[in-house]
């Protein structure tokens, strides 16, 4: 199996906003690691983030820009650039963009993602969002 390859399907499918197609790249007993508070760590968990997430930022972009493989694990370093139109877990619409750094490792077995893990940079989010103020911390 090219797990690159498939990595590579995953934040194409999430850029064309098709959700359905991406969850047919996971596992039906998939687990989620990078638990969003109110969303159940499965298979339908994730789908659901990505429909909310789609729903705040329909021109989301998800573009890997290295993916590292090792056995049955990969390894992506992402950008994620979008425009804020929806709300977003509890904050409207703010018509601002986002370009964040992502990091996102992936277990793979029957060529279906099994597992996932990642790390958003979600302070750089909420500042480019005005959530958070800019700047060196105080």
């Amino acid at each position: 199996m090219d797990h690159a390859a498939t990595v590579r399907r995953l934040y194409d499918l999430l850029s064309a906003g098709d959700v359905d197609r991406f969850g047919e790249l996971l596992a039906d007993d998939f687990v989620e690691h990078e638990e969003t508070p109110g969303l159940a760590p499965t298979k339908e968990g994730v789908k659901a983030f990505f429909r909310m997430y789609l729903a705040a930022f329909p021109d989301l972009r998800m573009e890997p820009e290295d993916v590292l493989v090792s056995g049955d694990k990969a390894v992506a370093r992402v950008r994620a650039t979008g425009t804020h139109q929806g709300e977003f877990m509890g904050i409207p619409a703010t018509g601002r963009s986002v370009d964040v750094q992502l990091i996102d490792i992936f277990r793979f077995g029957d060529g279906l993602v099994r597992e996932h893990w990642g790390v958003i940079d979600a302070l750089a989010m909420m500042q480019q969002l005005g959530v958070v103020p800019e700047g060196p911390p105080a």
